[in-house]
């Protein structure tokens, strides 16, 4: 299941039939449209496959039916749960593009090499994703962004972040 990507989250339950909203964190709603099924738990050692029978993207919002969530009840169990889809399913990233799932774990360190920690989670704003790297100094929120993220290397495991000079 480490090929499982969120791409978005659970908010509310519409109606009667069991049908859900989501908040997608996809670029395009239209990869999940093309999926005949979606993942859905806490995370992803949770996750669980369900078979979509109905969706309506509307901006950032997905609307779906799912097989076997068909009451108020049924779908009330699944709010606050995540949406995930394989990695294969989903359209190639473009150059400095990175999944979350790809970014939480890695080590931060800054200009002069030295480690500020590691990023355990990201938000996301709206204008920016914003970074949450726990370290020995507490937490820091690095918005990522050009002026404060330099570089990313997925591979070797780190992020090198710019911080502001304290006032």
């Amino acid at each position: 299941m480490k090929d499982l990507i969120t791409i978005g989250k659970i908010v509310k339950q519409i109606g009667l039939g069991g049908r859900l909203k989501a908040v997608s964190y996809l670029a395009s709603g239209e990869t999940i449209t093309r999926q005949q099924s979606v993942f859905i738990g806490h995370d992803v050692s949770s996750a669980v496959s369900y078979r979509i029978t109905g969706i309506t993207i509307k901006g950032k919002t997905i609307l779906l039916s799912l097989e076997g969530i068909e009451t108020v009840e049924a779908s009330a169990n699944l709010k606050g749960r995540y949406l995930f889809l394989p990695r294969n399913a989903l359209d190639p990233l473009e150059e400095d593009e990175y999944f979350w799932e790809d970014i939480i774990g890695l080590e931060v360190v800054n200009e002069d090499g030295e480690k500020l920690g590691v990023i355990t989670s990201i938000i996301a704003t709206g204008s920016n994703d914003v970074y949450v790297c726990e370290g020995p100094g507490g937490e820091t929120l690095l918005p990522a962004v050009e002026g404060f993220i330099k570089k990313i290397d997925i591979h070797g495991g780190i992020v090198v972040a710019s911080l502001p000079r304290e006032l």
